[in-house]
């Protein structure tokens, strides 16, 4: 099977991030994705705690897509695939990043080990993607540009929490835990 990872913050996880799982699923690019929430490594503004982001992402499971509850204290994408490839020692895995994530790829912990696994590339705010591969030779990148993202990042949304970028569900958990009120 293809096991796409869908690592991130997910803060708020929005109707982007679901589109995102939708389209790579529907056209067939993996089987399956696993959605890991991170912990706040980097000390990100405004962050949620990890339990109410599992919580919001719970939203969108489907039998294509589960929340992974057990790997989130994993700091760096290396031990998160090490580890999953451990346990899914039949499948095959992608990394799913989007296209601002290949900017700085060079910087990411043991990002050369990474490169053995297939990474798809989402197209994300017109990043010419090509300029930063020449980085990385001999590797295994899928990227997609034939996919029409949503262009908003969750600092936007979580300064207009509103449904044309929340599910509903995600938009009522928000309202209902006072989450991102001291904006």
């Amino acid at each position: 099977m293809k096991l796409g990872i869908y690592p991130g913050s997910f803060n708020p996880p929005h109707k982007g991030h679901k589109k995102v799982c939708d389209y790579l699923i529907k056209e067939r690019i993996i089987d399956k994705i696993i959605i890991v929430p991170t912990m706040n490594y980097w000390n990100k503004n405004n962050l949620s705690n990890l339990e109410d982001r599992i919580n919001m992402l719970k939203y969108y499971e489907s039998d294509n897509i589960s929340i992974d509850i057990e790997n989130n204290h994993l700091p760096y994408t290396i031990e998160l695939m090490e580890k999953l490839e451990n346990k899914y020692l039949n499948d095959e895995l992608y990394l799913i990043i989007g296209a601002d994530n290949i900017i700085n790829f060079d910087k990411w912990k043991d990002y050369q080990k990474l490169l053995k696994y297939k990474i798809i590339i989402m197209n994300r705010n017109n990043i010419n993607i090509n300029e930063y591969l020449y980085k990385y030779p001999n590797n295994k990148f899928i990227i997609i540009n034939n996919f029409s993202c949503i262009d908003i990042s969750s600092t936007n949304i979580r300064n207009k929490i509103n449904t044309k970028y929340l599910d509903y569900n995600v938009l009522k958990y928000i309202k209902k835990r006072g989450l991102y009120e001291n904006l």
